[in-house]
């Protein structure tokens, strides 16, 4: 089972947050677009289990307050209840990994590949890594 860890919560750690007025983004097929208004965390990569499932790789996220997201469009959009406390958001046309939020939480993370270019985030570190492939070399980011 995983444990909820909220990347800029750590050892009262304050989160770099990178000032964006608004971005959109979408998934591959545009059946899902989306706006987010406000400051975005900066990217956090995260390797674990669950996350390797359902990217194919590891998932590299930013994350928004609820007040600072909205669907532009939803006619793909279905979301999968992937752990208790948690869910995720997908794309049942083209299968683009987009979403992921604590059940009545505040915020939602948000792919960062999903986020039309320029997204003016750079990445800030890397989360499990423990549960990392043997094949996957780590970016020279901190590591927890």
């Amino acid at each position: 089972m995983l444990q909820v860890v909220e990347a800029d919560d750590v050892d009262g750690v304050v989160p770099d947050m990178t000032e964006v007025r608004s971005v959109t983004g979408s998934c591959l097929c545009s059946g899902v677009r989306y706006r987010l208004t406000g400051e975005l965390r900066d990217v956090v990569n995260c390797f674990c289990q669950q996350c390797q499932k359902t990217s194919g790789h590891h998932v590299a996220a930013t994350r928004v307050p609820n007040t600072g997201f909205e669907l532009l469009a939803d006619d793909t959009l279905s979301w999968y209840r992937s752990s208790d406390f948690a869910e995720r958001g997908f794309c049942t046309n083209c299968g683009g990994n987009l979403f992921w939020r604590q059940v009545e939480g505040e915020r939602i993370s948000v792919m960062a590949g999903t986020i039309d270019h320029p997204t003016g985030l750079q990445t800030r570190e890397n989360i499990f890594t423990e549960d990392k492939s043997d094949y996957h070399a780590l970016p020279e980011v901190t590591t927890r």
